[in-house]
């Protein structure tokens, strides 16, 4: 795995020299080429004027923001250019707190961290091991590309993470969605019965199959295409049906007894562990009467 950025991880006088790697596989995302249906070109970026319909070249465009319908500001390239922020190759932890205190909205993308050489093993495993611990998050901020960067850094594992938030300007309210903040009567038997129904389906992450069906299904379209084999119907949309809550609770719960919402385990271990295991015969036990 090849690094994008090295500096440091600091807070106060403590510096760990520090890689950072991408979390990501984007050879996992499936993209597409636009192209001409009657002779497979591909279609290029047409950087074309949508107010005079003229092709135009990159010293003929400049950038603007719209503060009105059809009012610029225009700002120049080298006029961005001159905005410069100081850079330390550091990210600056600022504060330690809860991973709860952080919103699950603010969690943009993930990067993993590594130790930089022999000299940095030690301390960033003194680092992890403290996060762990105490059950900590560090706060920092990095410039990135010219940007600075509000991050988390937690502990993964055998290794550390360092996942790039959002500010918290850039985050709408909860508030401004419709009707979220009715709060209608709750029925008591009802709120037992949904109460029953997480208890009887609580598992493990590891059980739950989070297998991206429909990525595997497009490969499957994919190859079908290159190797020239006729193309399979997939799986149409499911109707679900229309129940009361009660009626879907109680229904939801029968269901949930009989089969586990996890993932199914390969079918090779099913025959073998029909094979192995042998019941026993079951013995009456006799119930001593005082």
């Amino acid at each position: 795995m090849r690094s994008i950025w090295k500096g440091h991880i600091r807070f106060l006088l403590v510096a760990i020299p520090i890689r950072v790697y991408n979390a990501i596989e984007a050879s996992e995302k499936i993209q597409f080429n636009q192209l001409h249906r009657e002779d497979f070109g591909p279609i290029g970026y047409d950087k074309r004027c949508k107010k005079c319909g003229q092709i135009v070249s990159n010293d003929e465009i400049t950038k603007g923001y719209q503060y009105e319908p059809d009012r610029y500001a225009l700002v120049e390239p080298d006029e961005i250019a001159k905005i410069k922020i100081k850079t330390t190759k550091a990210i600056d932890i600022i504060g330690f707190v809860n991973t709860s205190d952080i919103p699950t909205t603010f969690f943009d993308a993930p990067y993993y961290l590594g130790p930089d050489g022999a000299v940095a093993e030690k301390p960033y495993a003194l680092l992890r091991q403290v996060l762990k611990d105490t059950g900590k998050v560090g706060l920092a901020k990095v410039v990135l590309r010219d940007r600075e960067d509000l991050v988390a850094v937690f502990p993964l594992e055998n290794g550390s993470v360092l996942q790039k938030l959002r500010y918290p300007a850039e985050i709408r309210k909860i508030e401004e969605v419709p009707d979220v903040d009715k709060a209608p009567k709750l029925d008591k038997k009802e709120l037992m019965l949904a109460t029953s129904l997480v208890e009887q389906m609580v598992t493990s992450f590891a059980d739950i199959d989070t297998v991206d069906h429909y990525h595997e299904a497009l490969r499957k379209l994919i190859d079908s295409k290159i190797k020239g084999k006729k193309i399979a119907e997939f799986e149409k949309e499911e109707e679900l049906p229309r129940l009361d809550i009660m009626t879907a609770l109680k229904k939801s719960l029968q269901a949930s007894s009989r089969k586990p919402m996890v993932k199914a385990a390969p079918e090779a271990k099913n025959k073998a562990a029909l094979t192995l295991v042998k019941a026993k015969p079951a013995t009456a036990k006799k119930r001593k009467v005082g």
